[in-house]
């Protein structure tokens, strides 16, 4: 399928709001509802990166003991939506706002979403996985915690 040329001028006019938008950082914690294993996180992994994508954000995702510690980074209004999309799942609880503001560059450029867990969690070999220490860090974790 041909792409037109207003199709490719306004996916670049998109891309260009998106690269030069004001750009903010917002990390939470939160539990999760249920335990979850590898293919659960797998599976909230591919839906987190598409979402995502679609928003323009960028992050890292840590879970460890049920406890999700997630730092989204991103034009505005797509953090202002994830945040509130974030508020009404049903697969954690007891969030908690850890910090939001303007941030000068993206911690996570590379990565849709970032995952760190223990190990045994990357039974399926995912994409952008980093395995935590026996404390629940690793660079990543650290990179997010950085204020």
């Amino acid at each position: 399928m041909a792409v037109s040329f207003e199709q490719s001028k306004h996916t670049k006019i998109r891309r260009f709001i998106r690269e030069t938008a004001v750009l903010e950082r917002l990390v939470y914690r939160s539990q999760a509802t249920h335990k979850l294993g590898s293919l659960h996180l797998f599976n909230l992994l591919i839906q987190c990166r598409d979402k995502n994508r679609r928003l323009g954000i960028t992050g890292h995702l840590l879970y460890t003991e049920e406890i999700f510690v997630q730092c989204i980074e991103g034009p505005s209004e797509g953090i202002e939506a994830l945040w509130q999309s974030l508020l009404r799942d049903e697969r954690h609880h007891s969030i908690e706002l850890l910090s939001r503001g303007p941030l000068a560059e993206r911690r996570f450029a590379e990565w849709s979403m970032a995952f760190s867990s223990y190990s045994h969690f990357n039974k399926y070999k995912m994409p952008g996985f980093f395995p935590v220490d026996h404390d629940g860090m690793n660079t990543a974790a650290q990179r997010c915690a950085e204020v």
